[in-house]
């Protein structure tokens, strides 16, 4: 699946990521890998290893045991990482469940 554009590539991130649990999991993980970077640059760079091993384990996890699909990181990394941030700043603003009310229902796509 090729996609020209965030905004294009978004309502399949969103779709991804259709439970609840799998946004929180994500949240978790950009949260602690927020955290984990913010400590290697006052305390010690050697946590900057730490990041991706969260950040990614914590949505990792989420997929493959709560939403029962592959990371469209696998396929699309750029726009997973953009569409991340995207989703971690409208949960911690409150506004992803107003966002997903808005794209509607679709159906399940894989990105293999």
């Amino acid at each position: 699946m090729n996609f020209r554009s965030l905004e294009e590539f978004w309502p399949f991130y969103v779709n991804q990521h259709s439970k609840p649990a799998t946004r929180r999991w994500h949240f978790m993980g950009t949260l602690t890998g927020c955290l984990l970077l913010l400590m290697s640059l006052l305390f010690n760079w050697w946590f900057v290893i730490f990041v991706p091993i969260f950040g990614y384990g914590f949505a990792w996890y989420s997929h493959f045991f709560v939403e029962g699909n592959v990371p469209a990181t696998f396929g699309h990394p750029f726009w997973s990482l953009l569409c991340d941030f995207k989703m971690f700043g409208l949960m911690l603003t409150g506004q992803m469940d107003k966002e997903i009310k808005r794209l509607g229902k679709r159906p399940v796509l894989q990105a293999f």
